[in-house]
């Protein structure tokens, strides 16, 4: 799959996951070039019909959702046996591998992941969708720390079409409610029990119920009862536990009775006021109805045998006799027996009491400021009980170990054997660093000062980022569950300013190999390398730029496409116009100007020529199909005339070659009419030296007027494109007397 194009729009890009059902992909939506996940079913489902009518049916259902917990779905497709969802890619992890990492997680994170599940849920059932594998596998957790539940109406087609599929269920045994379990329907208290697990999980770090089996694991969701999150971890508050106790009941009418009163619970429970409410109490089905009327036991007839006849009686002599000896003998032992119990203790107290009266007395010497150590021994010196319970707390100024305080004030005079409590400095007790990357900088400061942290001891340091938003914070010091005294340490926060911009250079006129340099000094990628003609751009040079125009604001590492110009398009047509020019006055110099507009561009500049004879200049021009040429002549700085040239002129060479005669601001006649100044057979000479900067101008071409079909070289002929810049005419062309080729 990788490197597959499905729907001619998703380009596969490399696995990220996978189940029994299908396996999931990055991918790149190339139409609105953004980063998408899809889902490929797995082949053993594609010839199941019944599953795939309820694959789509269910994955459309899920489409229908909104909701910024649940992940987006976008797409559904087919391409020959592949069926396949588009949906929503998280950048992060999923809850199973945060949970492996660094589990038991802290209580307050724990419950804000639990809280947005059960906002997801909420929204789901308000959409009659119910999730039916809700497990960590399927909570992702974006960097930014929002939660998003994914596959959504796909666990129903699941467990109702391939619930004896080997490998189908093994996953999320565990996560299974009692009514899931037993095969029955199941609804949304369904996804509450499930959710009671993952919170259960992620608090302890390991699963309420284990076993050698599947079905044994299932079993013990019917049967047994799961040892409380709180014999794993004791910080977890009682509050907490009884969320997870009554989402984790065996009897769905004991569970909460929907999502939202869950989410209610888990936003309230670590409210000071909550965390040390009683633990919650629910009636035991197994003392239900236990009261049974039982038969009265009769008693059997005095004298009775167990066969029910009267035993036969030797004498009444003997019986009457024997009962009076017994009853003399029980009434003095009694008496007797209380006598002397009493007399025991008068005795013992008397005894306690006198040795109270002589029990000498002491005084209390004072043991503050001594270690724990000696004051003990300073204490029964002085035959004096140090009592068990000794009082340890943090006291600032006071080191751990040390007396702060005694119950019996120094010089007191007490009893020998009089207990004294102590009061001992401890460690003050630190707090681990909550987690607060991500978080909006505003949001991280309340959550800080909840802890105990001032705002003066939050100190903020601002630096761009591309994947965390602008405001957000990216990292902390202290590090998360680092110990932390909010009292004097201090919280430097690192928050984001967005993604780094640049300008975007101007990268046109400039060869591949400049503009790849360009790019480079800003941090910028040279993407693409297309190519295209052109009429105003040097071969080899850069035409236009993509998708960022110069002068814009662009991040580091964005790929930039450029295209290089393979020089003028096959269409076009370079055409060598030639015009004859002479100065005002024949023997004096006159500075000829000329300019010009081809396929080029408009007002281009030929140059000037200072002349003081007849003279033919060569104007190289470019032409296109639908762009004629038109070339400007400028006298002493006076403008004469502008003469067109069309493209299908110049290609079938039909182009008048025009003539500027001395003292003459127009056209001149055609060519081959006679020059009265020259005449045909006249013997005027053009010796073509021009003043042109102290240079020959090697582009005109001196006429010798000595008789016609006299051959001119209009070879050498240089387009003035700028100072310095000229390109050498191709064409050479034969000249007669007037100028006429």
């Amino acid at each position: 799959m990788i490197g597959h194009q499905l729907g001619g729009r998703y380009e596969v890009i490399e696995r990220v996951g996978g189940g029994g059902m299908a396996l999931v992909y990055k991918a790149q939506d190339l139409l609105l070039n953004r980063n998408v996940a899809i889902k490929v079913l797995r082949q053993q489902f594609v010839h199941d019909e019944e599953f795939i009518r309820r694959f789509r049916r269910e994955a459309q259902s899920a489409a229908s959702l909104s909701h910024p917990n649940v992940v987006s779905i976008y797409d559904v497709g087919q391409e020959d046996d592949v069926h396949y969802i588009v949906m929503e890619y998280v950048e992060g992890k999923n809850l199973n591998e945060i949970i492996k990492e660094r589990a038991p997680l802290q209580v307050d994170e724990a419950v804000h992941i639990a809280s947005q599940i059960a906002d997801a849920l909420d929204h789901a059932h308000h959409n009659q969708i119910i999730h039916r594998d809700i497990k960590p596998h399927n909570i992702l957790i974006g960097r930014n720390g929002r939660v998003k539940v994914t596959d959504f109406g796909i666990a129903r087609a699941v467990t109702s079409t391939t619930i004896t599929q080997t490998g189908s269920v093994v996953g999320s045994v565990h996560y299974f409610s009692p009514e899931h379990a037993k095969g029955i329907v199941t609804g949304e208290k369904s996804d509450l029990y499930s959710l009671g697990i993952v919170l259960y999980q992620m608090l302890t770090g390991q699963l309420p119920f284990l076993g050698e089996s599947p079905i044994s694991v299932a079993l013990k969701h019917l049967q047994e009862e799961f040892d409380e999150p709180r014999k794993f971890n004791p910080l977890i508050p009682q509050s907490v536990e009884n969320v997870i106790l009554k989402s984790m009941r065996k009897n769905p009418q004991e569970r909460y009775q929907s999502a939202k009163e869950m989410q209610n619970d888990l936003e309230t429970c670590l409210l000071p006021e909550r965390r040390n409410e009683s633990k919650v109490d629910f009636p035991d089905e197994d003392d239900i109805d236990q009261t049974r009327v039982m038969p009265a036991i009769k008693p059997e007839p005095r004298g009775m045998t167990s066969t029910g006849t009267m035993p036969v009686m030797d004498t009444d002599t003997d019986e009457n006799s024997s009962k009076p000896k017994k009853k003399n003998w029980k009434k003095p032992t009694l008496l007797i027996s209380l006598t002397l119990l009493i007399l025991v203790a008068m005795v013992g107290v008397v005894w306690y009491v006198k040795g109270m009266l002589v029990v000498p007395e002491v005084t209390v010497p004072d043991v503050v400021n001594q270690t724990e150590e000696k004051a003990r021994q300073m204490l029964e010196a002085e035959g004096l009980v140090v009592s068990n319970d000794v009082i340890r707390q943090y006291q600032e100024n006071v080191e751990p170990g040390t007396v702060f305080d005694q119950s019996r004030d120094a010089g007191d005079v007490v009893k020998k054997g009089t207990e004294v409590q102590l009061s001992v400095g401890a460690e003050k007790t630190k707090t681990p660093m909550i987690d607060v990357k991500g978080d909006p900088y505003t949001e991280a400061v309340k959550r800080l000062t909840a802890l105990g942290f001032k705002e003066d001891q939050i100190k903020r340091k601002d630096d761009f980022s591309n994947e965390v938003p602008s405001g957000s914070v990216i990292s902390q010091t202290p590090g998360v569950n680092e110990e932390v005294d909010p009292d004097v340490d201090e919280i430097e926060l690192t928050v984001s300013k967005g993604a780094e911009t640049v300008k975007m250079p101007d990268l046109k006129n400039h060869t591949r190999s400049e503009a790849e340099q360009m790019l480079k000094e800003k941090g910028l990628v040279l993407g693409q390398v297309q190519e295209e003609s052109s009429y105003t751009v040097e071969q080899g040079k850069v035409t236009q730029q993509w998708p960022v125009e110069a002068g814009a604001d662009v991040s580091p590492g964005d790929k930039i496409t450029i295209f290089i110009s393979t020089g003028y398009p096959d269409q076009a047509l370079e055409y060598p116009f030639n015009i004859n020019v002479s100065p005002k006055e024949v023997g004096k110099n006159s500075k000829i100007r000329i300019t010009y507009e081809d396929a080029r561009g408009k007002n281009q500049e030929w140059g000037t020529r200072t002349i003081n004879s007849a003279q033919v200049l060569t104007i190289p021009l470019v032409l296109a199909p639908n762009e004629n040429g038109a070339v400007s002549v400028y006298r002493d700085g006076k403008f004469l005339d502008t003469y067109v040239v069309s493209y299908s002129e110049a290609k079938n060479g039909t182009v008048n070659v025009p003539s500027i005669d001395p003292e003459q601001n127009t056209q001149a006649p055609p060519a081959n009419t006679p020059d009265p100044g020259n005449g045909d057979n006249g013997n005027g000479n053009g010796d073509g030296n021009v003043d042109n900067g102290g240079e020959t101008d090697p582009g005109s071409t001196p006429v010798d007027g000595e008789g016609d079909n006299q051959e001119g070289d209009t070879s050498a002929m240089k387009t003035d494109k700028g100072p310095g810049k000229h390109k050498e005419d191709k064409k050479k062309g034969v000249i007669n007397a007037s100028g006429r080729p």
